[in-house]
């Protein structure tokens, strides 16, 4: 095999498991950094330059569009798992297939809701009760990226492919370019030519096109290494690979879509407090997302390991992929809640010199150390989930985690018990910790041993 073939395709299942590990979820790590840091600085920007009702306007409009990715998320990560698996049973021709029907597919998907929520818009900042002072500027943030849509699905989709050959590097590169555009058309546009959140907006769009092309392109060049040569009928959607797609996918994309439904449903109450506590609330969730690009790195790093392990018919590696993805993310989580309990000014005050905003951010403190014991918690249990393709249980952890706890916790705390905005903050937080709950208890069962037996 060529160098370039090996450094497209690699074996997950070789070498100890933390350097594996590491080795591979570091660039998404990384790529998943980089692109958190360039939506930070969507909210920097704008709270340096517009203040409270402009980061109000990006939280919300941030929302909104993670809302229209779930499918992204869902498919283009159970593709991965997939493709992962091929590769290790040695099957390349269902690869070159399951790459035709997720362009087609998630792409299709992009332009439908392109033009859904492109015409509906107004319903949706109306259910998520937008405070009037930053309608306008919310507006236009979201109407902007939804014409970026398609570049968001279609860098989900060709990192999903790469990722799953076990190139982990070269989305990184993409997301790094972008990255550097993306900050320098921030300051150009909303500090420099003052466009507000439609000049962050316009900023991230351009951003995500690059990162497309620029993946696009690779994938391209090498289409003999992925059995897929870019003619129309490759673009068939195969019933080789459909089925399986759908069977771990649907899950997937229930667990993203009712996650991001129950927690737009939760703001909705928190968007009724005002323009302060929206943006304590957006500050605070662009924070732990600093925390949550980790665990995401580690779950799709571990997932594809474990998946290749089972596809390679090595089971004794999987639980030490589990154990080692907790330990791994608990360092950066443990840092995280000190800096968050001794020095919130430090994080709170990058985004906003506004006093009612730093008032509030301190008493949100608590629920952000819960928040940081989730995203330690879960990508153990995720790797495991969805790296052995239990699709039952990942329905089981999205009907629970998304719906059932998320909003059953935040309407009993926040209405029931009278809580306040706090209980809608910490119903949302507790809920984080079902994920951990489910995949630990399936760990110790041991019937994920079944789905490897059964391949």
């Amino acid at each position: 095999m060529s160098e370039k073939k090996k450094e497209l395709i690699r074996d997950l299942t070789a070498g100890s498991v933390p350097k594996t590990l590491l080795s591979f979820a570091m660039p998404l790590f990384l790529s998943g950094l980089l692109q958190t840091v360039y939506n930070m600085v969507d909210m920097i920007v704008v709270g340096k330059f517009v203040g409270p009702a402009g980061l109000a306007a990006v939280s919300i409009g941030g929302e909104l569009l993670q809302l229209l990715t779930f499918i992204a998320m869902g498919f283009s990560n159970a593709g991965q798992i997939l493709i992962s698996r091929y590769v290790g049973e040695q099957r390349r021709d269902l690869v070159g297939k399951m790459i035709g029907s997720l362009f087609t597919l998630l792409l299709t998907a992009a332009i439908v809701l392109m033009i859904i929520f492109g015409l509906n818009y107004a319903g949706l900042m109306n259910w998520l009760n937008t405070p009037a002072d930053s309608w306008d500027m919310t507006r236009d943030y979201f109407i902007t990226c939804i014409f970026g849509l398609i570049f968001i699905y279609g860098y989900n989709l060709v990192s999903a492919i790469l990722r799953g050959m076990g190139d982990s590097r070269h989305p990184f590169m993409f997301i790094a370019a972008a990255s550097v555009i993306n900050i320098i058309l921030d300051l150009l546009f909303v500090g420099r030519m003052g466009m507000g959140a439609f000049g962050a907006a316009l900023a991230t769009v351009i951003g995500q096109g690059i990162s497309f092309l620029f993946a696009l392109r690779l994938l391209y060049r090498n289409r003999e290494q992925f059995c897929f040569d870019f003619r129309r009928k490759s673009f068939r959607i195969s019933g080789d690979v459909i089925r399986p797609l759908f069977l771990l996918g649907i899950p997937m994309v229930i667990q993203s879509a009712a996650i991001t439904f129950s927690m737009l449903y939760v703001n909705s109450y928190v968007n009724s407090y005002g323009v302060t506590a929206v943006a304590v609330t957006g500050v605070a969730r662009k924070l732990e997302s600093i925390i949550g690009i980790i665990s995401q790195a580690i779950s799709s790093g571990g997932g594809a390991m474990i998946a290749q392990a089972l596809g390679a018919g090595k089971t004794e590696r999987v639980p030490k992929v589990v154990y080692t993805a907790f330990f791994i993310v608990l360092v950066p989580s443990s840092i995280m809640a000190v800096i968050t309990v001794f020095h919130p000014e430090w994080l709170f005050g990058m985004f906003t010199d506004d006093p009612d905003v730093l008032a509030m951010a301190l008493t949100y403190i608590p629920v952000a150390l819960v928040q940081y014991a989730g995203a330690c918690l879960r990508p153990a249990s995720f790797a495991l989930i969805n790296g052995s393709g239990n699709s039952r249980l990942n329905l089981t952890v999205a009907l629970l985690d998304g719906i059932v706890c998320r909003i059953g916790l935040a309407v009993l705390l926040g209405v029931t018990l009278g809580l306040g905005i706090r209980g809608f903050w910490y119903g949302n937080a507790l809920a984080g910790l079902v994920p951990f709950l489910i995949g630990g208890t399936y760990l110790i069962s041991g019937r994920w041993k079944l789905r490897a037996s059964a391949q």
